[in-house]
């Protein structure tokens, strides 16, 4: 199931996807009991907002074998996590904003997990069932500032820098799914989450003993080889397998 969240007619609303890709309109939650009332719209006359409103975003570095093999850098024991702030948060089809202070902003495509209940502390089993779905994300970078820092804040914080969406794709296994992006149409990520170093049960059990997960909630599941530089007008498309495509302009 495909879940979106929505803005109808100047209103906020869940809706889900049907079979011809029309959104039926629900009443309720995704994160406690969501019921089809209808009617079906179409996607041309909605906004798709980000698929869930969080209340923090963890974001996972260096997770896919590929990655580290490019960087030529060696495989993590653990994962490695930081923070994204929420004012970094779009949603498809909203700009990405180049920040003056910034010379090389990166694109960073990745998997997304929307938590549904909360976590704390959890084995592995656990935390896979307190998982909702899954969605497109880019993890955009101001690549420059992250080098003159030395660290991942200011580089990873800008606003507009967290599109995540266009929905939450429940009931597939997210540590077997091709993973694209495309910039301006050419294809310069092109891998599989199977080159995971750390998989998705593995990383909210990880995160949960760190810090309490919290409906809503979204971790970055870290970027595949092929990350480079996006400049102005730039059009930049994350695809996964199951999900859909997350479009973004750079502005």
């Amino acid at each position: 199931m495909k879940i979106f969240r929505i803005k109808y007619k100047g209103r906020e609303h869940w809706s889900v996807e049907d079979e011809e890709g029309g959104l039926i309109l629900c009443e309720g939650s995704p994160f406690t009991k969501l019921n089809k009332t209808g009617p079906a719209v179409k996607k041309e006359n909605v906004k798709i907002l980000p698929p869930s409103v969080p209340s923090k975003i963890v974001a996972v570095g260096l997770n896919y074998t590929d990655h580290a093999k490019e960087l030529n850098m060696d495989i993590p024991s653990e994962p490695i996590l930081f923070l994204k702030p929420l004012t970094a948060v779009i949603g498809h089809g909203d700009n990405i904003v180049y920040p003056s202070m910034s010379g090389r902003v990166d694109y960073e495509a990745e998997l997304g997990i929307i938590i549904k209940k909360e976590i704390s502390h959890a084995d592995e089993k656990t935390a896979k069932a307190g998982i909702l779905g899954f969605c497109c994300a880019n993890d955009i970078t101001a690549r420059d500032l992250q080098k003159i820092d030395g660290q991942w804040t200011r580089a990873k914080s800008f606003d507009t820098f967290c599109p995540f969406g266009p929905c939450c794709s429940t009931d597939i296994n997210p540590d077997s799914l091709s993973i694209k992006l495309r910039r301006n149409g050419k294809v310069l990520q092109n891998s599989n989450t199977s080159n995971f170093i750390f998989k998705t049960g593995y990383v909210v059990s990880f995160i949960s003993k760190v810090m309490t997960l919290c409906p809503g909630d979204v971790i970055l599941t870290g970027t595949p080889a092929g990350v480079g530089p996006a400049g102005k007008n730039d059009i930049l498309e994350v695809e996964i397998e199951n999900i859909g495509v997350l479009s973004n302009k750079v502005i």
